[in-house]
């Protein structure tokens, strides 16, 4: 097994196989094959006919960032449809139309940087990390910026009320 300069294990089949019948691997969204050992292992999933996920071939991953970047905003997991009125819910939190108006300014943003998605899965994470009550900061560097993070309560910063410009976070500057 080996871990890429991404944070990304690569195992062989013999590892992956060992890992999913031993029960210490329940899914493999977080690994990544060569592509003849993917290959092969989805055919192995074939003709055992096991019940368990095939995976994606990935090839030159370390080659390629964006692709590796899209290929892990897609594959979170959590449960399909967790909120589906997320921006429903982020409206109905703004009292004013200068929230309204943030809300709107930002989630366009988040849209245009390709990190609508983002959003969702920040919610989930968030709700999971207060049901389990787990702790987290109170907000770090740029995101703190961020009304729309703020009202989904990833940081307790209320960038409106300390006038916080939004472009720090999702300015031209940094995308």
């Amino acid at each position: 097994m080996n871990i890429d300069k991404y944070g990304q294990v690569h195992v062989t089949e013999k590892e992956a196989f060992d890992a999913l019948y031993s029960g210490k691997l329940n899914h493999l969204d977080n690994l990544f094959f060569e592509t003849d050992t993917v290959n092969q292992f989805n055919k192995s999933l074939d003709l055992n006919k096991d019940n368990i996920k095939k995976i994606k071939t990935i090839s030159n991953i370390e080659e390629d960032i964006d692709f590796f970047d899209e290929a892990n905003q897609c594959d979170w997991f959590m449960p399909e449809n967790y909120f589906p009125n997320l921006v429903e819910h982020l409206y109905s939190l703004c009292q004013t139309n200068t929230q309204k108006d943030r809300v709107d300014q930002e989630l366009k943003l988040f849209i245009q940087h390709g990190m609508f998605d983002l959003l969702f899965y920040l919610k989930y994470l968030v709700d999971t990390m207060r049901q389990h009550k787990i702790v987290w900061g109170v907000g770090r560097g740029s995101s703190v910026s961020s009304y729309v993070l703020y009202l989904l309560g990833i940081h307790k910063i209320d960038s409106i009320k300390y006038n916080l410009d939004i472009n720090e976070f999702l300015g031209e500057k940094n995308g």
